[in-house]
C-alpha cells in the first residue's frame, strides 16, 4: 500500500515589515493634525498709543482713585486698608455706581499695584474682582435704563453701558524698585 502524504499547509500570515511606516504616519498625522490648547496669558485689552506731545495730562483727584496694593506677603490693601480679595466687588462697586453720571473725565480708575514678588494667583484675583465689580454695575446700569440683559442690548447701547456711563478704567502701575 502506497502511503500519501499530506501537504503541509502554511498557516496564513500577514506580513507586518511596513507595520511600522503606517505606525509612524498615524503619529505623524495626528501629531500635525492635533492642536494644543496653549495659556496665552491675561486678555487685557490696552490703549491706543498716543505720541507723548499729543497726551494731555490729566491731575486725578483722591475722589477717583481706588488705589489696590498688594505686597509680597499676600496682604491687600485697599487705600491704605487693609481688605480681602472677594469683598473687592463689593467695596468698589458703590464708588463705580456713584460716578455713573458724571463725564469720562470724573470716572473712578481702579489703581492695581503689586511688589515684584507678589504671588501671581493674588493678583489675577484682585483682578477677577475688580472686573466683576464693574460687569456688576454695568448689568445693574442696562438693567436699570433699558430693561434688558446685558446680552440682550443692542451695539448702540452697548456701547453707552460700556464705554460712556460704565467704562472699566484699571491702572495697573509697574512695582516699585526694592534697593
Amino acid at each position: 500500500m502506497v502511503q500519501i502524504k499530506k501537504k503541509k499547509e502554511r498557516d496564513a500570515k500577514i506580513p507586518d515589515a511596513g507595520m511600522s511606516d503606517i505606525v509612524f504616519l498615524l503619529l505623524l498625522f495626528f501629531l500635525v493634525s492635533t492642536t494644543i490648547d496653549v495659556d496665552t496669558g491675561i486678555g487685557l485689552s490696552l490703549p491706543e498709543y498716543i505720541p507723548i506731545e499729543e497726551q494731555t495730562f490729566v491731575p486725578l483727584s483722591k475722589d477717583r482713585l481706588a488705589a489696590l496694593n498688594i505686597n509680597e506677603n499676600g496682604d491687600v490693601l485697599l487705600d491704605g486698608e487693609i481688605i480681602a480679595i472677594p469683598q473687592i466687588s463689593e467695596t468698589l462697586r458703590p464708588r463705580i455706581e456713584s460716578k455713573i453720571d458724571l463725564p469720562s473725565t470724573k470716572k473712578l480708575v481702579v489703581s492695581v499695584k503689586t511688589d515684584r514678588k507678589t504671588n501671581y494667583n493674588l493678583y489675577i484675583q484682585a483682578l477677577d474682582q475688580i472686573k466683576f465689580a464693574y460687569a456688576e454695575v454695568q448689568a445693574t446700569y442696562a438693567q436699570q435704563a433699558y430693561g434688558k440683559k446685558m446680552l440682550d442690548l443692542t451695539p448702540e447701547e452697548l456701547n453707552v453701558v460700556k464705554k460712556e456711563k460704565v467704562p472699566i478704567i484699571i491702572s495697573i502701575a509697574e512695582p516699585e524698585k526694592v534697593k
